[in-house]
């Protein structure tokens, strides 16, 4: 089995430190749960837009429009939406 952390009476619980190095959590950052197909994601709030400049840029491509880019969103939340209530 992987990583383990005990849960208190409180529902709190420590993130072990290979965790925090990981994700790169120092004190007072904040982290958000996402749950994707059945398990618990732990998603790192602690980075700023500008950890993530230049990501993004990649000069093989043409830029993207913002009609194609909500096209893309509309699939993206229809195909969430099916999986889910696939589910239940």
């Amino acid at each position: 089995m992987g990583i383990e952390s005990k849960i208190t009476s409180k529902g709190q619980t420590t993130i072990p430190a290979e965790i925090r190095e990981f994700l790169a959590l120092h004190p007072g950052d904040r982290i958000g749960y996402e749950i994707r197909d059945g398990r618990v994601e732990i998603v790192p709030k602690n980075r700023s837009a500008l950890d993530f400049a230049g990501i993004l840029h990649d000069p093989g491509r043409k830029p993207v429009s913002v009609e194609e880019m909500n096209e893309a969103i509309g699939a993206a939340v229809t195909e969430r939406y099916e999986r889910a209530r696939d589910r239940n």
